[in-house]
This record gives structure tokens, C-alpha cells and sequence, in this order.
């Protein structure tokens, strides 16, 4: 039963935000304009094999060259605020080298064109759309790609920070170390363990330098991170699949939160990869370990995992358990709403934790226009139901501060490619 729209608002304390999200590289389009040089991303989806049907970035939403008609749609929507990525490649083409103004031309009238309609400006700093140039010194492999990161960081804190609302150094590390690197899903497409190793660990210094040269710029900005911390559930009660779930939080959350949060490399992780980790010099924890203002958390669907019995298999030595329930996105993700109380139950209980936002959340379902009306019946009940479950944590005591839905627009959905052309699959896409 859907709850009434009213009913479900009035359960939500006045100043939670409620807006929508983007990421540059999957709406901006104009990949060649005004200073911008290519990305891993360009380079990635302009190969075959890789990308539904060998799209690319180069249009995209044509949001660039749409800026003020898409900032009246945000405001048209009534939403308070609006989560949107700046794309490295714009302000500093080449990841280190000259400064380009005019890309920061663009986020200028970007963040102006919110404040003038009364809008939040949530920005993140980096989603994914890593200077090509710097995959010839390693990428996020190499040690120096944080440090470039840091002075990126600054760049652009020193010319639209007086005006933002909020920052994230990430989004979903997540994705661009492990379903990057290790899986060989997104750019770069490697698939090599200690690749991703050396990723997870220059990715969480990038993180914490970020938070410095943030904080040095404009102290009083709150600045966090946002992390698509996975709900894992055990496919039985059996001790073997147990301890796999258990494994399996260690490896894809708790490789971020821990360092973060507590700083230190879960134990479990360490004791099967740490030998292959790069080396830690001193102050590596302590740098990314600094206090957080607000954390975001993007979910969209549990993670089920049972024990994998190959012997020799490498941690965190899981295969996927079926879903629980039949209902299903048209990207095939298993719709279990519980599954995010569940999460932050638990990572609360884990860690301390700053404010919480949900900074995505929604549902991909590819069904066409009828007499000029999409019926939207099913992404309506996924976010009515997630919503429902963030006001009973609330109700719980729990900070959770905002809502951003998944996505403003129909966008370029990385490997996916252009929404309305997705292969069956199971893929992390977001």
C-alpha cells in the first residue's frame, strides 16, 4: 500500500533536504570545448567492447551547452538541492599543468545559477572522470595522483567555494577502485588485484588530502564523502556463508570506512592483502582519517553473497546469492527497500559516524511514452518505500539529513551507455 504523498512528507523533520543528483561526465557532453581534455572515461568508452553499443560522453545531455534551461527544470521540480560533480578534465585538462578558467567559467554560472534560484549546491569533486594524462603515470595506481588531487581540490575550492553548500571529495571509491580496477567494469578497465590495491589505498590519501586543502581553503564548509557502502546479507545461516557476509563487509565497505572513520585497514583485509598493499608512509592514516562534517551514502540494491568453496579462492573469497525477492529494476538489481535501514543500522553500530545524506537512490525502469505520459508507477513505489525507511530511521534517532533522487535527467549510465538502451545485466552503473 503507497502511503499518501503528505503523510510520507510530514514523517521528515523541516529542514531535511530533498533534491536531485547528476555527475558531470554522464550529462555535460562538450568533452572537446573550452579547454576540456579527454578522461579516462573518453578514452574507455571509445573503445570497443567495452560500452553498450560503443557509446560515448561527447553529447551526453548536451548539459553544457543547456545550463540554464536544465537549472529551471531543477527548479521547476521544487527541490531544495541540487548534488552535480565537476569534471576534473575542465579545470585542469591534463591533471597537473595549467589551470583552465574557462572550464571554471562554467561552474561559476553553474553554482550563480542556483543561488540566483534559491537552490542548494552540493558539489563532488570527483566522479570518475579521471585526467587521461595521468593513466600514463599510473592513474589512481600511483602515489602522485592523490597529491595532484589535492591541488585540484584547492582550485576549485578557491574560486566556488565561497558559494557552495556542501562538498564531497568522492563519489563511490567503490566503483572507481574496485569495479575499476579489479573487476575491469569501468575506466580503466584493469582486472588485476594489486592494481586495485594500490587504487583503494592512493584513492582514501586522495580522500584526505582533499579534506585538507578543502578545509584550508574554507574551513568552514562542510565536507565529506560519498560512499555506496554495500548491505550484505548471507545467502543461508549456514557458518560458512556467515562468515563470507562478513568477509565481504571488510572488503567492500570496510576498506573505506575504516580508514576514514577509524583509520585503520579492517584486519580481516589486511591479513590476506595487506603484503600486497603499497607501502604506507607516515601520516597516510592520519591524513585520511580526518573528521568528517556529513558522510553520503548512495544505495539501490542488497548485496547477497554465500562462501565461495574453490579452494585457494582469493578474499574475499564470495560468489553472489540469489535474491530474496522477485522484484527487480530493468538493469536486473533486486528492489529490497529494508535492506537500507539494515545498512545503517549497522554501520552506525560499526563506526562513528558523522550526518548522513542519501545522496542517490532510485530505481532504473525503461518504460516508454503512452498518449505523452510515461507511467512512472514503479520508480514512484522504489522511492516511496526508501523514503519510508529513512524517515523510520530518523524516527530511530539516527542523523540522516537529506534525500537526493537518482537521477535529475535520463543520462549516459557508463558501461550501460545512453538510458533506454540497457542490456539485461547485473553491472554496478551508477
Amino acid at each position: 500500500m503507497i502511503m499518501d504523498p503528505k503523510t510520507l512528507a510530514g514523517r521528515f523533520p523541516g529542514d531535511f533536504v530533498f533534491g536531485v543528483a547528476t555527475a558531470a561526465f554522464q550529462i555535460e557532453g562538450a568533452t572537446k570545448t573550452d579547454g576540456r581534455k579527454p578522461s579516462i572515461w573518453d578514452a574507455f568508452s571509445n573503445m570497443p567492447g567495452r560500452v553498450f553499443g560503443r557509446h560515448n560522453g561527447d553529447l551526453a545531455c548536451d548539459h553544457y551547452n543547456r545550463l540554464e534551461e536544465d537549472l529551471d527544470l531543477i527548479q521547476s521540480l521544487g527541490v531544495e538541492a541540487y548534488r552535480f560533480s565537476i569534471a576534473w578534465p575542465r579545470i585542469i585538462p591534463e591533471g597537473t599543468g595549467p589551470v583552465n578558467e574557462r572550464g571554471l567559467d562554467f561552474y561559476d554560472r553553474l553554482v550563480d545559477g542556483l543561488k540566483a534560484r534559491g537552490i542548494k549546491a552540493f558539489a563532488t569533486l570527483y566522479h570518475w572522470d579521471l585526467p587521461l594524462m595521468l593513466a600514463g603515470d599510473g592513474g589512481w595506481t600511483a602515489r602522485q595522483t592523490a597529491y595532484a588531487f589535492q591541488r585540484y581540490a584547492k582550485t576549485v575550492i578557491a574560486r566556488l567555494g565561497d558559494r557552495l553548500d556542501a562538498v564531497a571529495t568522492f563519489n563511490e571509491p567503490w566503483c572507481s577502485v574496485w569495479l575499476s580496477h579489479l573487476y575491469g567494469i569501468h575506466a580503466p578497465g584493469e582486472r588485476n588485484m594489486d592494481a586495485a590495491l594500490h587504487a583503494l589505498h592512493f584513492t582514501n590519501l586522495a580522500h584526505g588530502l582533499g579534506v585538507a586543502a578543502i578545509r584550508s581553503e574554507r574551513p568552514s564548509l562542510p565536507v565529506g564523502l560519498v560512499l555506496n557502502a554495500h548491505s550484505i546479507h548471507a545467502g543461508s545461516d549456514d557458518a560458512a556463508d556467515q562468515a563470507a557476509a562478513a568477509r565481504a563487509f571488510d572488503f567492500h565497505n570496510g576498506v573505506f570506512f575504516g580508514p576514514v572513520f577509524k583509520g585503520e585497514y579492517p584486519a580481516s583485509f589486511l591479513s590476506a592483502l595487506g603484503h600486497r598493499m603499497p607501502a604506507m608512509e607516515p601520516g597516510d592514516m592520519e591524513t585520511i582519517s580526518q573528521k568528517l562534517d556529513w558522510w553520503g551514502l548512495n544505495y539501490y540494491t542488497p548485496m547477497r553473497v554465500s562462501n565461495d568453496p574453490v579452494e585457494g579462492a582469493e578474499f574475499p573469497a564470495t560468489v553472489p546469492a540469489p535474491p530474496v525477492v522477485d522484484v527487480k529494476t530493468d538493469i536486473g538489481w533486486e528492489v529490497f527497500a529494508p535492506a537500507l535501514g539494515d545498512l545503517i543500522r549497522k554501520l552506525n553500530a560499526d563506526y562513528t559516524l558523522p550526518d548522513c545524506y542519501i545522496t542517490e537512490n532510485g530505481a532504473c525502469h525503461n518504460m516508454g511514452i503512452e498518449d505523452g505520459v510515461i507511467d512512472d508507477q514503479p520508480r514512484l513505489d522504489y522511492i516511496a518505500d526508501h523514503l519510508g525507511i529513512t524517515a523510520d530511521l530518523i524516527g530511530e534517532g539516527y542523523p540522516m539529513r537529506g534525500y537526493f533522487a537518482w537521477s535529475l535527467m535520463d543520462n549516459f549510465e557508463w558501461a550501460e551507455a545512453l538510458a533506454g538502451q540497457f542490456p539485461k545485466g547485473n553491472h554496478r552503473t551508477t
